[in-house]
């Protein structure tokens, strides 16, 4: 059993370097994709379009990665065909225009949706030893230091280049910078599957009784909610494109807004994954864990009101804020698919959540670039109402729950 639980580290850190190095090229890229779209001639309606289509996309095509990432059981082929396709995110050094820049921003969304229910299988497997909470913060906090890092890549160059605008060859020669990363996350994938195989037997050495062979109804109210929620919950594209156009910040400063919420996105992912798992010892259920949930919304309400304003330190609150949830996002909402779902069923759990959670995304984002070109203040208020809608589901998902 120790030696289970020390290859089950070994695999999460594993993974964790794997997120560590893969944010460092999509996270860097994300911090600058809404301000270098802007840069090469494209408005907010397309930049929020955009931001919409790639995450839906993203998430939507989750469903059939995950379903047959679970028929086939191929979850380490999943895993390296999809971080094989963030080679999209240097060759946007080549992209001369918004259209084919476009091409390479959905590209990497696409490969995010290929690896993301097989790769967070794996991890949900190994999590079983540690406690899924603790194990996805692990992961996650990892993770936070390669997105913190990709953002500081661009703040850096950007400084180093000197004041004034930065222009297509800045941006380019940013996202050029970020094969070294592409290279190390290729190499971690490879090392992880050397040194563990078959992770289905570290869950299988803890878990031993019967369990559903299908998804139950805590699941499907779970994926309502999280829908319901992230709909209200503002893109950091349309975010960094606001500051640029409202000269809240300079270009260097966009990104770097964006690493201090990776930053805090770290420390809250452990703090609430440590609570996760509290909650379900306490209550003695697997289930018992979604109680931390009613952050989301409560944290979430303040986000529109603060990063939409024209004052730096209402837009720093907000960014802080908008990392907090970002950290329960990644850590409570995959923990909690490990723990709602049968193993059989899983990749799928996976990719119905995220596709729920992808048009949501698509939805708010293309909504709030649409509406931000007539009202700042609709933006605003729609948003906020959209997280008090979703305060009652967490109260209905917690009777069920806890049944």
């Amino acid at each position: 059993m120790h030696n289970q639980k020390k290859t089950a580290f070994q695999l999460i850190l594993l993974f964790g370097l794997v997120s560590l190095f893969g944010d460092v090229v999509y996270e860097g890229a994300r911090s600058v994709n809404g301000p270098y779209l802007k840069t090469l001639g494209a408005n907010a309606v397309i930049v929020g379009m955009v931001a919409g289509i790639a995450e839906f996309l993203g998430y939507a095509i989750r469903l059939a990665s995950g379903y047959f990432a679970d028929k086939t059981r191929a979850y380490w082929l999943f895993t390296f065909l999809g971080y094989g396709m963030l080679v999209s995110v240097p060759l946007l050094s080549l992209a001369g225009i918004w259209q084919v820049a476009v091409v390479f921003i959905i590209m990497e969304r696409l490969g995010k949706a290929l690896r993301s229910p097989a790769r967070d299988t794996i991890l949900s497997q190994a999590t079983k030893q540690v406690g899924t909470g603790f194990g996805f913060a692990i992961a996650e906090v990892l993770d936070q230091i390669g997105a913190i890092s990709g953002p500081l890549i661009f703040t850096l160059l950007f400084v180093l280049l000197g004041k004034g605008d930065r222009g297509i060859r800045d941006y380019q020669q940013g996202y050029s910078l970020l094969w070294i990363p592409l290279i190390l996350v290729m190499l971690c994938i490879f090392l992880a599957w050397r040194r563990v195989p078959n992770p289905q037997a570290l869950e299988d050495s803890v878990i031993k009784s019967h369990v559903a062979e299908k998804l139950s109804k805590t699941f499907w109210i779970y994926t309502v909610f999280t829908f319901v929620t992230t709909i209200g919950f503002a893109n950091f594209a349309l975010i960094g494109y606001h500051f640029k156009a409202k000269h809240v910040l300079t270009d260097a400063q966009i990104p770097l807004f964006y690493a201090l919420a990776m930053g805090v996105d770290a420390v809250a992912a452990l703090a609430i994954g440590k609570a996760y798992d509290i909650f379900k010892t306490r209550h003695n259920n697997e289930k018992g864990g979604l109680a931390t949930l009613i952050a989301i919304p409560v944290f979430s309400l303040f986000i529109p009101v603060f990063v939409f304003s024209t004052k730096f330190s209402l837009c720093l609150a907000g960014a802080i804020i908008w990392g907090i949830v970002m950290g329960a996002h990644e850590t409570i909402m995959r923990s909690a698919i490990a723990d709602l779902t049968p193993l059989k069923k899983r990749g799928t759990g996976y990719g119905i959540f995220n596709t729920a959670y992808g048009l949501a995304i698509f939805i708010g984002s293309a909504f709030v670039g649409l509406l931000y070109e007539h009202s700042i203040l609709a933006v605003i208020i729609i948003s906020v109402a959209i997280e008090i809608a979703a305060i009652p589901l967490f109260f209905v998902l917690r009777k069920e729950a806890l049944k």
